[in-house]
């Protein structure tokens, strides 16, 4: 009696795991890991097409409530059949990674940096002949007023080599903000007197992501890290800082970011940190959170989520080109998460 009531309590077992088996499966082309799924419901609130999109292996972007003033704020998500550890890895080779049209230099920076870390650092034409006019309050580069003070007393601009000049002070000057950095993290951070109002970076940055749901609701221990560098995290972390010069708008830009990778079980995540932009941005973050789902197979959702804060947006002409910097950064998002996939997923 006991062996069949066993047997049959057996095959009721079998039963249940069939039905939740199915029950998984469907959750799957719909639903997403709890915690991704209450981000995309509540903050991105996901159409119901573009949930089909998504689940069809397609990428989906939009734009996410930000001041349009001076910000722009993009989600951005696709399915990448792919171990999570390829991409952690590639990342970690940053300059094989970042490489190719749009971008003419990337370049990693040792710890602690060094003057050969910014060897390949050359001042484009139009930024040295601003530069030779640049004042504090009045500058077409981003530039702290210490720095627009050197350059001033330290270079003969008068000289043929000029240009030479200026690019040893400010490679001196990047290794100089970077160990800074390491050192001291935020408040060593630039503030900016390029225009009439001076803009203090740390503040921005600070002030930015208190506004990012994904930090302060989502990710705690990342945005823990952001504040708090170069304070001991609260989770294992892995970091790295590197520099670029990429083609962005209508001038080169020279950018210099933060990498910080976070690994768990249930998703890795990974912060880039602007720490300084040569045109165009105060400050900007990009999150990239890497979420595996069982019940959809071997791969991960790969989910980016970027916010910038710019002077470019305010007043009259910003008015005028905000609709159309939104539309194309939200293009831009959807293409690098085809390409991203696509990199992935080829053996």
């Amino acid at each position: 009696m006991v062996a069949q009531w066993l047997f049959r309590f057996g095959w009721a077992l079998v039963a249940v795991a069939l039905c939740f088996n199915d029950a998984d499966r469907a959750f799957a082309q719909t639903g997403f890991p709890p915690r991704l799924e209450d981000y995309v419901t509540k903050v991105v609130r996901l159409t119901a097409d573009e949930r089909k999109r998504l689940f069809d292996g397609a990428p989906v972007a939009k734009n996410l409530e930000a001041d349009p003033g001076k910000e722009v704020s993009i989600f951005g998500a696709i399915w990448i059949h792919a171990r999570i550890a390829r991409y952690v890895s590639l990342l970690e080779d940053i300059e094989t990674f970042e490489k190719g049209p749009g971008f003419r230099v990337t370049k990693k920076v040792g710890d602690p940096a060094r003057i050969d870390d910014f060897a390949a650092l050359v001042l484009p034409d139009d930024d040295f002949h601003d530069l030779q006019s640049c004042r504090v309050g009045d500058c077409e580069l981003k530039l702290s007023g210490e720095t627009l003070t050197r350059v001033r007393k330290e270079v003969d601009w008068r000289a043929p080599d000029a240009k030479a000049q200026v690019e040893r002070l400010l490679r001196q000057i990047a290794v100089d903000s970077v160990n800074a950095y390491r050192a001291g993290g935020n408040s060593q951070l630039a503030v900016y007197r390029d225009s009439a109002n001076p803009t203090f970076v740390a503040k921005e940055f600070v002030d930015m992501i208190d506004h990012m749901p994904a930090l302060t609701a989502y990710l705690p221990d990342m945005r823990q890290y952001l504040i708090e560098y170069p304070k001991p995290p609260s989770r294992p972390t892995t970091s790295f800082i590197y520099w670029q010069e990429a083609e962005f708008g209508l001038k080169p830009t020279v950018r210099l970011n933060h990498v910080a990778v976070q690994e768990s079980a249930d998703a890795t995540i990974v912060a880039s940190k602007q720490l300084y932009s040569s045109h165009y941005f105060w400050t900007a973050l990009e999150l990239r959170a890497l979420v595996p789902q069982a019940s959809r197979g071997d791969g991960f959702w790969f989910v980016n989520v970027n916010r910038s804060r710019s002077d470019g947006l305010s007043g009259f002409v910003g008015r005028m080109i905000r609709g159309k910097v939104r539309d194309r950064a939200r293009e831009g998002l959807e293409s690098a998460l085809a390409a991203v996939k696509e990199k992935l997923e080829t053996p």
